[in-house]
């Protein structure tokens, strides 16, 4: 995506600057002092995702998030490096540019596995939140034809663009949207609606998609050192709630939670409530 044309407007766009770290030209968002946060989107989102929830941390810590590889202003250097561990490793060597080690890994959907595998690449006690984390593998027939079938749109060249026109010209992503159970404000959808409208950003969804499995992970959350916890919407559509209840009773200290009446968009519904749970534990 084109900054210059497309990000005039982007959440938190004074905390904002390109960071180049092999294989990828990132863009991140670097904001406040104090302890470290790393803040990871999920699949499809994008920086705009933690936009209410990134300068209510900023208040006493340095918070880091950015576009994950093909996605929203991330330039992605390599097709080969969307897989969960070469994410994790490439979060990493990002981090090591900016010479930040996160006390906090925060993460959305599929940025909650990128946070548990950096975890578990480099173990140093951190705390860990996830939230509607994307733990598990799919059932049945899904566990192959998802991966399949996203890694043969994505070797085509004409389908990111194809997608992005159409879900661009018919308001698809106000359906997907819809589809996790969560209600943003307008502002929100609009962010959205430019993300899905750009064939970079749709390739690196599909690239995302084609390589990701979340199986290296099993033996990684019983080794988890530090307070492990996932929060969850009851409203959720996306992941089960009982994705995280599973996940948080394989680690040492781990503890599943509701934020209630909330869907897959969680933390963009109730920032404030995503915010304390980053920070502590609810009473």
């Amino acid at each position: 995506m084109d900054w210059d044309r497309q990000g005039t407007d982007w959440p938190n766009r004074d905390a904002s600057r390109f960071v180049e770290s092999r294989p990828h030209r990132w863009h991140v968002q670097d904001a406040g002092s104090g302890p470290a946060v790393l803040l990871i989107h999920g699949t499809g989102a994008a920086t705009h995702s933690w936009r209410d929830v990134l300068p209510l941390l900023a208040r006493g810590h340095r918070v880091v998030a950015m576009d994950l590889p093909g996605h929203g202003f991330t330039a992605m250097g390599s097709r080969r490096r969307s897989s969960l561990p070469a994410m994790a490793e490439d979060v990493w060597s990002l981090c090591d540019a900016l010479e930040v080690d996160p006390a906090i890994l925060a993460g959305h959907s599929a940025g909650a596995a990128i946070a548990v595998a950096m975890e578990g690449a480099r173990p140093a006690g951190r705390r860990i939140v996830g939230i509607n984390a994307a733990l598990g593998t799919f059932d049945g027939p899904a566990a192959w034809l998802f991966p399949s079938m996203a890694r043969g749109l994505a070797a085509m060249p004409f389908v990111p663009r194809a997608v992005a026109a159409t879900l661009g010209a018919t308001g698809g992503s106000d359906q997907l949207l819809r589809s996790t159970g969560s209600r943003i404000d307008a502002p929100g959808r609009a962010f959205y609606r430019r993300l899905v409208a750009a064939p970079s950003h749709v390739e690196g969804a599909l690239e995302m998609m084609a390589q990701w499995s979340t199986r290296s992970l099993s033996d990684t959350l019983p080794r988890l050192g530090g307070p492990v916890r996932l929060a969850t919407g009851d409203l959720d559509r996306a992941v089960p709630p009982r994705v995280s209840a599973e996940a948080a009773a394989r680690c040492p200290d781990g503890r599943a939670l509701s934020m209630g009446p909330l869907g897959h968009l969680a933390h963009e519904e109730a920032p404030e409530a995503a915010a304390a749970l980053i920070l502590s534990d609810p009473a």
